[in-house]
């Protein structure tokens, strides 16, 4: 009976014992999980994993897992959904948290297979797969050593001085296994010596001076335990931040949680932050407010909260303030921005707004998204991609007024447990602009093609949406542009280069100049004899100036216009003016002059310059007038070729085709003198030649302006050679070159009579 009573009390024991332990278990895990709420992810680990050490079970194992993710220990947490995905209990949303993990730790070949000797399909999964490919702009990142320690460094900007800002818990550290948790917040009790959170020292806001020296800055909030997110207003010289203030009670209830609250504060001359203004939207009782940006231009606070009626999470928020500042009601950025995760360090820079988010589709942890701006929408969110992104924690993104980048990443390889990075373009940007003489921006139907040199790789290049050629170049680097467009010369660029060059936009502006096809520059007539092709001696000088220019410059040919008068038939005068047009061409390939610069033309008697046709009796000096080839100097003859600028015209305004005109008349001095019989104003049947000339030169070049002066001797009275003879000289030349159809817009006339004598 004894030894009966002896086994039933060892069962009582036994069963007390057990009851105790299942009541302490269920004690422990209830602690932990209110820990997990208050953001004591630390603590709520260490409770878990005594749990599960006692009793290993499904639910524990997973709690371990998620405490591991809330302190950005993803190699603990793909180790810890390994064992959940071992119990039976498993599901589905176990199987995307192990491939999420495993891609963020590099372990995706691992897990696909374990999930494979599962019977499990990943492809079947919704997780993203990490690409190296996804990076969206050539960056070079580099730690920021002079500011990182071996705790948590993150959040850097700079305020208008030039001096550098940013959050860190350096000093005596209780922990330096755990990724640091951005946010002092949602405590209980409070230690004042450590964050419960993250078991090392609360998060402070450090400035380092344009010397590099680095101090604390101290908020003027009392019982300011957490400090960060600094922003600036410069125009009215304050700073906006984010503190955890440490109070235990409110009205005797010492069952409380406390969260970030947004300041405010006046900088004073000497940089010291005065007073202390409270945001007045701020409830540590009840949620959090944190993270604030100030945009200057439109007058807003942008932060972070969950307050009630977001969308899940921490939402982004703005607050409108005027010159007193007041504050509107927060308006939430809306369903585009916000999701069922975490939004938060927003960040407004020209037409792009951006954030970090866990709730939007990533590369692995947090990621820095960008969205375009406008004061009334922000839409079209897209992950930043590497190398700003990476498997892990990548957030509050910045940009000093130097376009470097910054941004705060627990990636592995840093100095700490969060450093903050900086990253600079690869590539600096090009930007040229192509217009034409107007100065009007060519859009379209122009080539660009861009290469770097000495390789004559090509580079991609493209245009904006305002007609802008870009292009990406390499640093440190050499180029060649060539420009081209049907009808324009193109314009060749060698001296592009990126050495040396410490801005980030190359800029240029290219003048497309159309090509001033079949341009006559000089006209000259040679003469025959009756009946003759042969080239006469006096026709030869013209024809070895010409023939030496064409040697010359080689965007010169000429178009021979060959003529008849009108004695003979119409078929037999077709066939002498060719001749007279070949005598020419063979003649100048004495002179080495290909026959293929050479045009040729023939009328035979179709364009007199007279009315001697056919049966009219005209004497032997106007049929003389008639047998004549023209002679034109053209640039640039043929519309079909793409010329380029002349090397021997190189620097000259093409925009202004008469510019040519001038550069060749200094070779060659063309307009004639016509000389009058004594006390005479009728011409010389000798002086028609010249004046057919000037005249067919006219024609031709309609921008030509002819100056006709008159002048005589000094025999006469003043009177007479002034205002009488010389007007009537002046007038006979300008009456016959109107008979040959010169516009009296093309003609200016003076008369000097004899007071210019040559």
């Amino acid at each position: 009976m004894e030894r009966i009573q002896r086994i039933l009390g060892f069962a009582l024991v036994l069963y007390f014992l057990g009851v105790h332990e299942v009541m302490a278990q269920k004690t422990r895990l209830r602690y932990a999980d209110e820990q997990m709420d208050l953001m004591n992810y630390h603590h709520a680990l260490e409770m878990y994993a005594k749990a599960y050490e006692k009793k290993p079970v499904y639910g524990t194992a997973k709690k371990v897992a998620m405490a591991h993710e809330k302190l950005k220990d993803y190699d603990q947490a793909y180790n810890w959904w390994k064992n959940v995905l071992a119990f039976d209990e498993s599901n589905q949303e176990d199987q995307i948290q192990l491939l999420r993990t495993a891609e963020i730790t590099g372990n995706l070949a691992e897990a696909k297979a374990l999930l494979q000797a599962k019977g499990v399909a990943s492809e079947g999964l919704e997780v993203s797969t990490w690409d190296e490919s996804r990076a969206s702009r050539k960056l070079k990142v580099e730690n920021l050593k002079e500011l990182n320690s071996s705790e948590s460094d993150f959040f850097l900007v700079e305020d208008k001085q030039g001096n550098r800002f940013f959050v860190s818990d350096r000093g005596e550290s209780y922990s330096k296994k755990m990724p640091g948790i951005r946010i002092d917040g949602r405590n209980k009790f409070f230690s004042p010596e450590f964050s419960s959170q993250t078991e090392r020292q609360y998060f402070s806001v450090f400035k380092q001076d344009q010397k590099g020296i680095i101090s604390r800055v101290f908020s003027q909030v009392p019982g300011t335990l957490g400090f960060s997110d600094p922003s600036f207003d410069t125009k009215d010289s304050l700073m906006f931040y984010s503190v955890t203030r440490s109070f235990t009670k409110v009205k005797k209830n010492r069952n409380i949680t406390v969260q970030p609250e947004i300041y405010y504060s006046r900088i004073s001359p000497n940089g010291n932050l005065e007073g202390f203004y409270p945001f007045p939207y701020n409830d540590s009782i009840n949620y959090a407010v944190m993270h604030p940006f100030v945009d200057e231009e439109f007058r807003r606070l942008y932060f972070s909260s969950d307050m009630p009626g977001g969308f899940g999470g921490y939402d982004l928020y703005y607050s409108e303030y005027d010159e007193n500042m007041s504050f509107g009601n927060p308006i939430n950025l809306g369903s585009i921005v916000n999701t069922k995760g975490d939004e938060n360090y927003p960040y407004r820079n020209g037409k792009k707004f951006f954030f970090t988010s866990t709730g939007h589709k990533g590369l692995g942890g947090m990621d820095i998204f960008e969205a375009n701006f406008t004061p009334f929408l922000i839409n079209s969110v897209v992950n930043l991609g590497s190398p700003i992104n990476s498997r892990v924690d990548d957030f509050a993104f910045r940009e000093d007024r130097n376009r470097t980048l910054y941004f705060s990443s627990n990636r592995k390889g840093g100095l700490g447990l969060d450093d903050i990075y900086m990253a600079k373009e690869m590539h600096k940007h090009f930007l040229a602009r192509v217009v034409d003489c107007d100065g009007n921006l060519i859009m379209t139907d122009y080539s660009a093609n861009l290469k770097i040199k000495p390789q004559a790789i090509t580079i991609p290049s493209f245009r904006n949406s305002k007609g802008e050629l870009l292009a990406q170049l390499e640093s440190e680097s050499d180029f060649a542009l060539h420009i081209s467009k049907p009808g324009y010369f193109s314009v060749k660029d060698e001296s592009i280069s990126t050495k040396g060059f410490s801005g980030d936009t190359l800029k240029r502006s290219y003048v497309l100049k159309p090509i001033p096809y079949q341009l006559p520059l000089y006209l000259d007539i040679v003469y025959y004899d009756l009946d003759k092709f042969v080239i006469r001696k006096d026709a030869m000088p013209v024809l070895d100036k010409l023939s030496e220019l064409m040697n010359r410059f080689s965007f010169l040919d000429l178009l021979v216009a060959s003529h008849t008068d009108s004695r003979a038939s119409d078929e037999y005068n077709i066939r002498l003016s060719n001749n007279r047009a070949k005598a020419i061409t063979e003649y100048l390939g004495t002179k080495g002059i290909n026959a293929n610069r050479v045009r040729l033309e023939w009328f035979g008697e179709g364009k007199l310059v007279n009315d001697c046709g056919n049966d009219k009796p005209c004497p032997e000096p106007k049929h003389q007038l008639n047998r004549r080839s023209e002679l034109v100097l053209e640039a640039f003859p043929d519309p079909t070729i793409q010329y380029e600028i002349p090397e021997e015209l190189k620097g000259m305004d093409f925009c202004d085709p008469e510019k040519i005109f001038e550069e060749i008349q200094e070779e060659i001095k063309n307009l004639p003198s016509i000389y009058f019989d004594f006390d005479k104003d009728m011409l010389r049947s000798i002086q028609q030649k010249d004046l057919e000339r000037t005249a067919s030169m006219l024609k031709r070049m309609p921008n030509l302006m002819l100056q006709i002066e008159g002048h005589t001797d000094q025999s006469g009275t003043e009177h007479y050679n002034n205002q009488m003879l010389s007007v009537r000289r002046a007038k006979s030349v300008i009456d016959y070159l109107n008979t040959r159809g010169i516009s009296q817009y093309q003609i200016k006339s003076a008369w000097f009579g004899e007071s210019s004598p040559q």
